[in-house]
């Protein structure tokens, strides 16, 4: 995996006529070609250089039993040749010309980043278009990258407790909903993929009209349209994907896992249901998750870090989604905390809220930090492609990015109150741990 990222890690607050100076809405200009791909530009001539960002609606939702990890190992193949460019060409071209790319797979979409001078903006709608239109599922690149994956596989799990509990926190949450797959894909299916099943699946989601196309920078509307009509427009749109229908039940009951691995204080994950991105509690929830983890002075950190020798690091992951999804607290003991103990001082910061609330006065701090979030985004042009992109998708209009900010302030003390209370309850909290392997050993006693 060339890039493993969080969209709307950096979401957006308060309204700012400073923050918002530089990019308006009217900035924004769009048009899809006839075979359905969907073009963003936003001109920014503040330094020679552009990028662009193509968000594909395929991740590993997409998947089922058996061919689990492909959406992610497409991210790989996308690399390894197309009709006029050979194996590892696409990156040698693209530094030829001062550019540098990137990409990263996560349960809902597929996104390729591609950095560059503006002089080069042709030579990428030619890397792009022959990848898109051409690309080389060669037999023995193939085998080449599923060897790759599956080392990347083993070395992730063995090197990230997050991962290996994550892993199987989310295969015990969602029984139903193929938010249960891990995006790499299970070993098994890795193994055994056949040409078919990554022919069919590449011409099923690289779809020119399940793309949305960013293109940010020191670049006109009428270049990009002049190129994309060249490039992407003869490109030929298949039937959009099926939607996905299966939907997770709602959870009657606290699960539990637990799993050893040789490590010197447990590890602890929390995980509930959340609604999927653009929820009208999306806004209140990302907050929630400020509050509890987002610098010293918030509800986990202070209590179990700071203050305490309780946890030696604690964070919380507000998990995005096409479909309702999982809200993560993990922890990590410090020394001589059971994982229990661990468990139950997470628990009391959480039932404090529900039953407590939050001031005023912190809720406008984390409103203040969402603030400082958006500006910072939007001074690159590689934040704002970003912004637009996830958006678009995720949200359903770009526009609502400009809108974020209000939606934020809206956020009452007594919203956070009632999310806490609704969603972070017994019933809907499965709950994994990560237990040294000695524990194990004098378990079996």
């Amino acid at each position: 995996m060339r890039l493993r990222k969080f969209l709307l890690g950096a979401a957006m607050l308060a309204w700012s006529g400073t923050a918002f100076a530089q990019t308006k809405t009217d900035d924004v200009k769009t048009f899809t070609l006839k075979n359905g791909m969907k073009f963003l530009v936003l001109e920014d001539h503040s330094i020679p250089t552009a990028n662009m960002y193509l968000f594909w609606k395929v991740g590993s939702r997409n998947e089922v039993h058996g061919i689990t990890g492909l959406s992610h190992f497409f991210e790989h193949m996308m690399f390894n040749g197309s009709k006029n460019y050979g194996p590892k060409q696409f990156d040698q071209v693209m530094e030829a010309n001062g550019g540098s790319n990137n990409a990263y797979t996560t349960e809902n979409v597929t996104v390729y980043t591609d950095w560059f001078q503006k002089d080069a903006l042709e030579t990428i709608f030619k890397l792009e278009s022959d990848r898109i239109a051409d690309l080389s599922i060669d037999p023995k690149m193939v085998e080449s990258e599923r060897g790759v994956v599956l080392s990347e596989r083993s070395t992730g799990l063995e090197n990230s407790n997050y991962r290996l509990i994550g892993e199987l926190v989310q295969s015990v949450a969602f029984q139903e909903h193929p938010y249960m797959f891990p995006v790499i894909g299970f070993e098994s299916d890795i193994k055994s993929w056949t040409q078919k099943d990554l022919e069919t699946y590449f011409k099923t989601y690289y779809s020119p009209n399940n793309t949305t196309v960013v293109v940010t920078g020191d670049i006109t509307l009428d270049q990009v349209r002049k190129l994309a009509d060249q490039y992407m427009a003869p490109i030929v749109a298949g039937a959009l994907p099926q939607k996905i229908r299966t939907i997770e039940p709602q959870q009657n009951g606290e699960r539990r896992v637990t799993a050893y691995k040789d490590i010197s204080t447990p590890n602890v994950l929390l995980a509930y249901h959340t609604p999927q991105t653009g929820h009208e509690d999306y806004y209140a929830l990302d907050l929630f998750s400020s509050i509890l983890s987002s610098g010293n002075s918030s509800r986990l950190v202070k209590s179990l870090v700071m203050d305490t020798t309780i946890a030696s690091r604690v964070f919380t992951f507000l998990g995005e989604g096409f479909d309702p999804n999982l809200f993560n607290i993990y922890a990590i003991a410090g020394n001589g905390i059971s994982a229990q103990d661990l468990e139950k001082a997470v628990l009391s910061q959480i039932d404090n809220i529900a039953k407590n609330g939050v001031s005023e006065a912190e809720l406008q701090k984390v409103k203040n930090q969402k603030l400082m979030e958006f500006y910072h985004s939007l001074e690159t042009i590689n934040g704002k492609s970003n912004s637009l992109g996830t958006y678009d998708v995720f949200f359903g209009d770009y526009r609502k990015m400009f809108d974020a900010p209000q939606e934020y302030q809206k956020v009452t003390a007594e919203d956070i109150k009632r999310i806490a209370g609704k969603y972070f309850t017994e019933r809907n909290r499965t709950v994994g741990y990560l237990l040294p392997e000695k524990a194990e050993k004098v378990s079996t006693k």
